[in-house]
């Protein structure tokens, strides 16, 4: 069954959740107003008043109602009141299921956990909660942020995957159930399902948002973000965080030759994407990376496997062959790495930031794929993170929009910048975005 956006992001018809009576139902002769006035996007719910505000997360729980048995986006809708006020008030947001919320289901994408219930908020919820902003419930993950996948599915076509292991915030806000989710990154779990659902994935510089009360698989990479619909929604939500959003600048983008190894099709989309950019004037130089992206894709799965074994042991003692086979084999496998290998990836690693840096200055944002292709057919994989793992390794802000694509699966463009430089690739997601809304669509 395939959906298009209009689908998804129309408007739907106003009402309370069942069952939930902390949230008043709207009133009934309210609810014309409330379906001509939906609040879609992260900026109509800023620019909205309180009322609206209140309005829109009615119109919120209907569409999960409505929606939710077909994508698979939540593991619990359970809405929490804020504890403080502030630019974010009365805003709903989803987070993905390995951030532990107090009084919510924690299960971390694992039937071993089921029913498990956090007993406080990790950092990031008390922030956006203290901020004025609305939890509305966790959305699905993959087993422990790694491999195997839940049930989410892909709302442009339910017969994909939406990727991960981000799944399920992802899909909730490409499919209009809620403005912004929290979503994690460990090798390319926020940006390939931004790709494959055609919305906006941040990823902002390590350890930039607190990491404390996630679950841990690889703490060298594993880094928190964000999912909108557009670049301008996430440059309003990081204003919203009280975080420096910059100005405008001028300076020579880059983008790899050869392209990194990608699908037929979105290498073509890549590539036409790149000349529309520079036939509007974006000036795009060309850099040689594809062999050290490939080395760094390399280096991060070294980091992640003898990390991760280590941080997972214990519950491969404790859970043995209950444990998801994945994780398993990444625990078996991951304590076989020596430290010695560990720490000369590492000092790669470090070396190959400072490579980096010096591409940064004279092309301070470089385009790369955000994805190896659209988003596979069935659910029994997320997708392949090579075209992502590259930049986590080196803890560099990235971002993935969607291409223009004129039909068929989305197709994300990523952009990445130097360590700190988030604010810098936020304003390049937006120019190029309004570049791309400006002219025609591309046929991959």
């Amino acid at each position: 069954m395939k959906y298009t956006r209009r689908d998804f992001i129309k408007t739907s018809a106003a009402g309370a959740a069942a069952g939930i009576s902390q949230f008043a139902a709207e009133p009934a002769g309210r609810a014309a107003q409330a379906e001509s006035s939906r609040l879609e996007t992260f900026r109509d719910w800023i620019q909205a008043d309180r009322d609206a505000r209140k309005r829109g997360l009615e119109q919120c729980l209907q569409r999960i109602r409505e929606l939710e048995p077909s994508v698979h986006a939540w593991v619990q809708v359970r809405p929490k009141r804020p504890t403080g006020d502030g630019p974010l008030s009365e805003i709903p947001f989803g987070v993905k299921d390995i951030v532990e919320t107090e009084g919510i289901a924690t299960e971390y994408g694992s039937p071993l956990y089921k029913g498990h219930v956090g007993t406080e908020d990790a950092a990031i919820v008390r922030e956006m909660r203290s901020r004025g902003a609305i939890l509305l419930g966790k959305t699905v993950t993959t087993a422990f942020a790694y491999r195997t996948p839940g049930p989410t599915r892909n709302p442009r076509n339910l017969n994909h995957t939406p990727g991960g292991s981000s799944s399920g915030s992802a899909a909730a806000v490409a499919a209009g159930m809620v403005p912004f989710t929290i979503g994690e990154q460990t090798r390319g779990s926020m940006l390939r399902p931004a790709s494959f659902c055609g919305v906006t994935g941040f990823k902002p510089t390590h350890d930039l948002l607190p990491m404390e009360g996630v679950l841990p698989l690889a703490k060298s990479l594993d880094t928190l973000g964000l999912y909108t619909h557009t670049p301008a929604d996430m440059i309003a939500l990081w204003k919203a965080l009280g975080k420096p959003a910059g100005s405008e600048e001028q300076f020579s983008f880059a983008a790899p030759e050869p392209i990194p190894e990608c699908d037929s099709e979105m290498a073509n989309a890549f590539r036409l994407a790149i000349t529309f950019l520079r036939r509007a004037g974006v000036t795009i130089k060309v850099v040689d990376i594809a062999d050290l992206l490939k080395k760094l894709n390399e280096a991060g799965d070294v980091i992640e496997a003898y990390e991760g074994a280590r941080f997972h042991e214990q519950r491969l003692k404790e859970f043995g062959d209950r444990l998801d086979q994945p994780l398993a084999n990444l625990v078996r496998d991951g304590l076989k790495i020596p430290a010695e290998r560990y720490d000369e990836t590492k000092r790669f690693i470090a070396e190959s930031s400072v490579r980096f840096a010096d591409i940064f200055k004279s092309t301070p944002v470089i385009l790369t794929p955000a994805a190896v292709g659209p988003a596979p057919l069935g659910l029994s994989t997320t997708g392949d993170p090579r075209m992502n793992a590259p930049w986590t390794a080196l803890g560099t802000p990235a971002i993935s929009i969607p291409m223009p694509i004129a039909s068929g699966l989305p197709l994300g463009l990523q952009l990445t910048a130097d360590l700190g430089q988030d604010s810098r690739v936020l304003r390049a997601a937006l120019l190029l975005h309004q570049r791309f809304s400006a002219g025609p669509k591309i046929l991959p």
